[in-house]
């Protein structure tokens, strides 16, 4: 279950791409998350401050 705490949810995705998704696309589609969803999370994380690094495969 994804977390919908916003920084529990920064600390659970940032963790996935390290350890298990080479970016954002294999990240959704590894855990079957529409791109609905998939922007829903990048906006949560977008409104506290962080944004997906593309070059790092995290957000920051």
């Amino acid at each position: 279950m994804i977390p919908q705490d916003p920084v529990m949810l920064l600390s659970f995705i940032n963790m996935k791409l390290r350890d298990e998704y080479g970016n954002l696309e294999a990240l959704s589609e590894g855990l079957d998350i529409s791109n609905d969803e998939l922007q829903e999370i990048v906006s949560k994380l977008n409104a506290i401050g962080y944004t997906y690094d593309k070059a790092n495969n995290k957000f920051s």
